[in-house]
């Protein structure tokens, strides 16, 4: 059962790095969009090609009358911050439940 057990805790644990790193690719898009980066070096499109299908899903509920700010990359980091507070720990306690 200790089998089972170590695989939950490592797939928790591989979710939160996972999630912590993909909070960080969407501030580097955030910081990137204030700036006018050229459009064509590798490490703009691999921002912006990670991030906008789940920006662009955000942005569809949003309305547009916010002054032009974009707020999705801060509501897509609230998601992650919850699915880290929520699932990881979730997991984890599963995991323990079952040693």
């Amino acid at each position: 059962m200790f089998v089972v057990n170590n695989f939950m805790m490592a797939v928790a644990q591989l979710i939160d790095f996972l999630l912590t790193a993909y909070m960080w690719v969407i501030i580097g898009r955030a910081v990137i969009s204030w700036v006018s980066a050229d459009p064509s070096n590798p490490i703009v499109r691999f921002l912006y090609e990670a991030t906008e299908p789940a920006l662009s899903r955000i942005r569809r509920f949003l309305p547009m009358s916010m002054g032009g700010i974009d707020f999705s990359p801060m509501i897509l980091i609230m998601a992650i911050m919850f699915l880290q507070s929520f699932l990881v720990p979730t997991l984890k306690q599963l995991a323990m439940g079952m040693g």
